[in-house]
């Protein structure tokens, strides 16, 4: 059994979907693991990680709006507004998505399906450099 980690760097120009499944895919394929399993974790409290469809970019669209009226920054009860109006509705946002996916590794590679794709969900309206940790175990 074999086990390796690593980090990416994922750029956000602001809040939306970001997809990284090329960079997962490749540091999946240089740890030489045939089988076994991928963890992806995200570090950070204003931001989670989806698994979603890939192919039509109006599903991350969608998606987006659907968060940013379900939490939205007016929201007068919200108390926590120590980096401004949009921290507290993205931490609800990240408690009601992932911090973390486990996904199988089958022939070197994540077995992900022929649509879906690794994202990471920004929450916060500005701009944020976020680490993602991968950790693969398997043979």
């Amino acid at each position: 059994m074999r086990q390796a980690q690593g980090a990416l760097a994922i750029a956000g120009r602001g809040a939306g979907l970001y997809e990284f499944t090329d960079q997962a895919v490749a540091w999946v394929r240089d740890q030489g693991i045939a089988h076994g399993l991928l963890t992806v974790f995200v570090r950070h409290t204003s931001c989670s990680l989806v698994i979603q469809e890939n192919a039509d970019p109006d599903v991350a669209r969608d998606l987006d709006e659907f968060f940013r009226r379900l939490a939205p920054e007016q929201a007068g009860w919200m108390r926590h507004r120590s980096e401004g109006p949009d921290d507290m509705p993205a931490h609800i946002k990240a408690a009601l998505t992932q911090t973390s996916l486990a996904i199988p590794v089958i022939g070197g590679r994540p077995a992900l399906g022929t649509w879906q794709g690794i994202y990471l969900f920004e929450h916060r309206t500005r701009p944020h450099r976020r680490e993602v940790i991968l950790h693969a175990i398997g043979e």
